[in-house]
């Protein structure tokens, strides 16, 4: 996974492509399958390193969907993107067969908002495949992440979480290299905690994974800047910026122009430095 970032200058940007009719931000504005491909092309266009499709909302209080039905809303996705692009295509589930059926149509990445927790098959699905593997830090069991957790010191909390997670993927068989860590942003922590996640991403160097992060739009720069969803841009700007100061390899958004927009002028002003490892 590191040379594969060493391809192209870090950090790389995920394009968000929801194909759900209830996600908090977009729901319903890609649900077709014109839509969504009409999506993908504009997300490419504006730059995305690769693309994170979702046919599951994670936002509070959103309804459970089937493993069929979900497989129905993405896997037509990723087969038409695929045709057209080249771009990696992430596919963000917890469910093993929704996995492996979505890696057949073209899906190169598994990004697990689990970490492997969620079904007993993930884990073997990530292992045969050989596919990179993002492992979310999530307070709580499914769908009840968003109740208030206590940490003791939250980025020691999710540290010792990363380890045990990646210490469970090696040995399911997972290669150290595929691992890709998210603190999971907005998942069971208070706005001020996801704030020092964000600006404590060093702490997580040492385990010596990439690290993704994503901002975008969430409900905690709602709660510190009092706006609605429509208008989170300049924050989401802003803190995937300073989480890709701070170590992130990958920030996942929406609005993929205008963060790398953002990213550019960083490298343009403080050099390479600015994104250092």
């Amino acid at each position: 996974m590191q040379k594969l970032l060493q391809a192209k200058p870090r950090p790389w940007i995920m394009g968000i492509l929801n194909v759900t009719p209830d996600s908090f931000s977009d729901g319903g504005r890609f649900f077709s399958l014109d839509d969504a491909l009409r999506h993908a092309e504009q997300l490419i266009a504006d730059g995305a390193d690769v693309l994170d499709v979702g046919g599951e909302s994670s936002r509070p209080g959103a309804q459970q969907v089937t493993e069929q039905e979900e497989r129905r809303r993405i896997v037509p996705v990723i087969r038409a993107v695929r045709a057209r692009f080249d771009a990696p295509i992430s596919v963000d589930t917890v469910k093993a067969a929704v996995a492996a059926d979505a890696l057949s149509a073209g899906a190169s990445w598994i990004n697990d908002i689990s970490a492997l927790r969620d079904d007993a098959g993930m884990a073997a699905v990530a292992a045969s495949s050989g596919a990179p593997v993002v492992l979310m830090h999530r307070a709580g069991s499914a769908h009840k992440q968003y109740l208030d957790f206590e940490y003791a010191d939250v980025i020691q909390d999710v540290k010792a979480f990363f380890e045990e997670r990646v210490a469970f993927a090696l040995e399911a068989g997972i290669a150290g290299d595929k691992l890709i860590l998210d603190p999971g942003i907005g998942f069971g922590k208070k706005a001020i905690e996801n704030c020092q996640l964000i600006a404590g991403l060093t702490e997580f160097k040492s385990l010596e994974k990439p690290l993704l992060v994503g901002t975008s739009r969430k409900s905690f720069i709602g709660k510190l800047t009092g706006v609605p969803v429509e208008l989170r841009l300049p924050a989401t700007i802003a803190s995937s910026l300073i989480a890709a100061l701070r170590g992130a390899d990958i920030v996942r958004v929406h609005d993929v122009a205008e963060v790398r927009q953002a990213l550019m002028m960083a490298r343009y002003i403080l050099g390479e430095r600015a994104f250092a490892r």
